[in-house]
């Protein structure tokens, strides 16, 4: 518990306004989008500068008071739940676009910035920022920057961190300090702004970030198709790739989650077949249209029954849309759904999905495949109801070969969603027992009290999903 001197303390550094500690101001924040993990946290604060988190952290630090970064609460490993209590930070004050530089190609924004309005404001300028996670109409900078999130866009572009230049950040010693800045090359010491995106809060609070932005491509198509079978479709991705076409989207959706998808859409999309493959290209006309035609021949080739390109802009945004839409389609089937994102070499999609049919059928529960085929990064998801205890315990099992599964394919346990407190117990599965010490040394070294989102990366003695009541 934080005493009543940290909380008046707390109200004086950020006024009475953003400081809560009422039960159900605090309810709010005790869960993310992740099912079955809640815990309370003590206070929700919501600082309106650097210097005010500066002086948070050191009373958290002198009083061993766990900190909690949270962005809009759309993390999927358990990220931001508050689990062993403490302050959860929010960034509703921070959400500025400070500056977007046309000279040098960047934007600085403060960490509480919606995803999706910086890309619409830089596109104004003419300019472009890639990464597009699903949740980007709701996600921040920050919350992006702590998991370093992926998109659809991934496979051409890369994810979060490829685009972060330079970060400002408060240590959990209070120190402030500034990592990068608007440089094309920079090899002066460790490279402190790559160490922090994806330390998912473990490591320092952000407060500010400069992103790289790229021109604005000049136009895109997308094409859709249809499969039979799920072996054609995974050929379709390598021979695409093999003959040097990096389309800015290559989406893949199985059956269960067509259907899915359709009835939450009315789009019109195929239910009667095995596999969508979703691609989008940009660039220049005379390269998009080239790069189109090709991957529809080598689609055909491989046995696709349909392929089709839209016709206009909006038959185009209306396929990647319904894309986007997959989650929250999977969600209506059950009361609780739980998506993942095990990892595997593209070259090992349609082994993949198999092994998850076969792992769902072992278990007897229900799971839809979608993902980014074109990066190997797939999201089995499965529609349960938490309510269940046995169902639930077959849904971990059923996880648990999922992950073993990516791992033996050469994959990895989680491609955008982030460790947490959700896949804690697999991370050593992936990088080893030398791994996760590597790991806690730097964390170490970083937060010797522990007071930086405490409870996640690393596991505690079970590896089932642990669920923290209130």
């Amino acid at each position: 518990m934080i005493s009543s001197e940290n909380i008046q303390t707390f109200k004086r550094i950020v006024g009475e306004d953003n400081v809560i500690t009422s039960s159900a101001g605090r309810l709010v924040y005790s869960y993310d989008a992740t099912p079955n993990f809640q815990s309370m946290p003590d206070a929700v604060i919501a600082p309106r500068c650097t210097e005010e988190i500066y002086k948070i952290v050191n009373i958290c630090r002198d009083n061993k008071i766990p900190i909690v970064p949270r962005g809009s609460g759309t993390n999927l490993a358990a990220g931001t739940v508050p689990s062993e209590g403490g302050i959860v930070l929010l960034f509703k004050h921070m959400n500025n676009i400070l500056e977007i530089d046309e000279e040098n190609l960047t934007v600085t924004v403060q960490p509480g910035v919606i995803t999706l309005d910086m890309i619409k404001a830089v596109e104004q300028k003419g300019l472009f920022y890639p990464p597009d996670p699903s949740s980007m109409k709701i996600s921040t900078i920050g919350g992006n920057i702590n998991e370093n999130s992926g998109g659809l866009r991934g496979l051409k572009y890369g994810v979060t961190r490829d685009y972060v230049m330079a970060l400002e950040a408060v240590l959990p010693n209070g120190d402030i300090i500034r990592t990068g800045g608007k440089l094309a090359k920079d090899v002066a010491g460790y490279d402190l702004t790559r160490l922090l995106v994806g330390s998912e809060g473990t490591l320092a609070v952000i407060t500010e970030a400069t992103l790289k932005l790229i021109p604005m491509p000049e136009t895109k198509q997308t094409m859709l198709a249809l499969y039979e079978s799920m072996d054609a479709a995974a050929k379709s991705v390598s021979e695409i790739i093999a003959a040097k076409i990096i389309p800015a989207t290559l989406e893949f959706l199985d059956r269960p989650t067509l259907i899915a998808v359709e009835d939450f859409a009315q789009i019109g999309l195929p239910t009667d077949v095995e596999a969508v493959l979703l691609i989008e290209q940009d660039g220049p006309p005379e390269i998009v249209a080239r790069d189109m035609e090709k991957m529809a021949d080598i689609c055909t080739r491989e046995q696709a029954v349909s392929v089709q390109i839209a016709a206009t802009e909006a038959e185009a945004l209306a396929l990647t849309t319904a894309r986007r839409s997959a989650l929250s389609a999977l969600a209506r089937l059950k009361p609780t759904t739980i998506l993942e994102d095990a990892t595997v070499p593209r070259s090992e999609i349609a082994n993949m999905v198999k092994a998850i049919n076969k792992i769902a059928e072992k278990h007897n529960v229900r799971i839809a495949t979608f993902g980014h085929a074109g990066d190997g990064n797939l999201h089995p998801t499965c529609p349960t109801d938490s309510r269940d205890h046995d169902e639930m315990e077959r849904v971990e099992a059923a996880f648990a070969d999922i992950f073993a599964k990516a791992i033996e394919l050469g994959g990895t346990i989680t491609g955008e969603h982030g460790v947490g407190m959700m896949k804690a117990p697999y991370l050593e599965w992936k990088v080893g027992p030398e791994g996760i010490a590597i790991m806690k040394a730097i964390k170490q070294s970083f937060d010797p009290e522990n007071i930086m989102n405490p409870g996640k990366l690393f596991a505690k003695e079970t590896r089932k999903r642990v669920v923290v009541t209130l």
